[in-house]
């Protein structure tokens, strides 16, 4: 779970037909989001490894695809972090509802200072600053001591932020409005599967929100004894995340509805995505309550803060395995610091007044042109260089219930097949309009570039010797 089924899930289901958004995105979650979650487990748990060195032992030349798959990881905690940083800030800011009625002004003027375009820095935002060492900090002290930290942080950071949706949801559902709200973010528009984006959307959200091709799964699969199960896992995670996604939708629609009644105003004109819903919209919703104002102030950016923190160690983790593996660093400790300290140091780029901007064009491509791109290039990787069958007997043998050729199927032919299609409308959609009208230089430095980047240096990376 993470800030992906928060606020990310709910905003793209009402944009890409309510409802009916649910079809392509469980027909993405069957023939992509399962067959490569089993992918992703089985290759960890077999190989006993981090993602590049478990494609190291297929072939040698495709360890690449594995640093790839960790370099996206890299770039995208590393505006998640901010993300999180605002949120501590926020959480701050509930005591005294600091932004009640001037929302918008607050968070755009007053907390990031927004310049006129990415290309005007501007100063660094001392509090989103500050929030970001502290977010580094509290990631480095989670993973520590591997496993055994991880493990006790997320008896935590599990159940907390689903107890705290599950108090949003009650509250939203009491409030005025609420029926509204959830008819908006439910009612099917099946008109809308016609259109090409509608599909990209779900696959994109499914990539997200399960963290594959991050080498996230990998990696930790790679702890497991190669004993545990595999498909009965895969399945579970999938379909709880799919889940609490849903969930979210009515903690966060619900709360839209009662504020569209308070103010007045057609429930389509206070939808807003990513940032805008969870530090202008909900926090104006929030001060809009008749009681206790400040508590689901508290709630909901704690609820941010514990789904954030899950998703930016393991994201953390997967990287610091494949350097150990690669380097046989035995210090742990070591690794984590250095990277922590180097990805903070990048993300100041972040806290700056052009630091939205940045993060909206970083992400977009991060989503649209890193993830499904590994993704493919795994299906191709297990499905025509390593023998699948014999994979698939492997999953079965340590599995509660056995997976069918059906798996062979999805992972040679229709999970890349449809991961291409994705791709290339990706691409042609960026041609025939430019990302939110940026200035061209600005897509191409945060965009093309960085893609081409991280390809680049996880090449070089799986060409490198690794210590003995």
């Amino acid at each position: 779970m993470g800030l992906g089924n928060a606020w990310r899930f709910p905003y793209v289901a009402y944009t890409n037909g309510g409802g009916a958004f649910l079809i392509p995105y469980f027909i993405a979650l069957f023939t992509a989001g399962i067959p490569l979650m089993i992918l992703e487990y089985g290759l960890g748990q077999f190989f006993q490894s981090s993602a590049p060195l478990a494609f190291a032992k297929i072939k040698k030349r495709f360890e690449f695809v594995g640093w790839w798959a960790l370099g996206v990881g890299t770039l995208i905690v590393s505006y998640y972090a901010v993300i999180m940083s605002y949120s501590f800030n926020y959480l701050f800011h509930s005591i005294t509802l600091s932004w009640a009625g001037r929302e918008e002004s607050f968070f755009m003027k007053d907390f990031l200072r927004i310049s006129s375009g990415p290309g005007e820095l501007g100063s660094i935002s001392v509090p989103i600053l500050l929030g970001l060492i502290l977010t580094w900090l509290l990631i480095y002290l989670c993973i520590s001591k591997g496993t055994e930290s991880v493990g006790k942080v997320v008896m935590l950071t599990v159940p907390l932020p689903v107890l705290l949706m599950v108090v949003l949801v009650i509250r939203g559902l009491t409030l005025p409005g609420a029926t509204e709200g959830l008819a908006y973010y439910l009612t099917p528009d099946f008109s809308k599967l016609l259109s090409p984006s509608v599909w990209l959307a779900a696959y994109s959200q499914v990539f997200f929100s399960l963290s594959l091709g991050f080498g996230i799964l990998i990696a930790y699969a790679s702890y497991k004894p190669k004993g545990s199960d595999i498909t009965n896992d895969a399945f579970i995670t999938s379909l709880v995340d799919a889940g609490i996604s849903y969930l979210a939708g009515f903690a966060v629609f619900s709360v839209l509805g009662f504020f569209a009644f308070a103010t007045q105003r057609d429930i389509s004109q206070v939808v807003s995505a990513g940032p805008g819903l969870a530090f202008v919209v909900y926090p104006a919703a929030i001060a809009k309550m008749p009681v206790a104002r400040g508590a689901f102030g508290v709630v909901f950016f704690l609820m941010l803060l514990t789904l954030g923190i899950d998703s930016a160690f393991s994201i953390v983790e997967g990287v610091v395995a494949g350097i150990q593996d690669k380097f046989r660093i035995a210090n742990k400790q070591a690794v984590i610091i250095g990277y922590s300290v180097i990805l903070c140091l990048v993300g100041i780029i972040y806290t700056t007044q052009a630091g939205l901007y940045w993060l909206d064009i970083v992400d977009h491509w991060m989503n649209n042109f890193g993830l499904a791109p590994v993704g493919f290039a795994e299906c191709i990787i297990v499905g025509y260089f390593f023998t699948t069958d014999r994979f698939r007997r492997e999953i079965n043998s340590v599995s509660d219930f056995p997976i069918g050729k059906w798996w062979n199927v999805m992972i040679r032919f229709v999970t890349p097949i449809v991961l291409a299609i994705v791709i290339l409308l990706n691409i042609i959609t960026e041609i025939k309009r430019p990302y939110e009208n940026y200035p061209f230089w600005s897509t191409l430095v945060g965009g093309w570039l960085l893609v081409a980047v991280v390809i680049i240096v996880s090449l070089i990376l799986g060409r490198l010797k690794g210590k003995e």
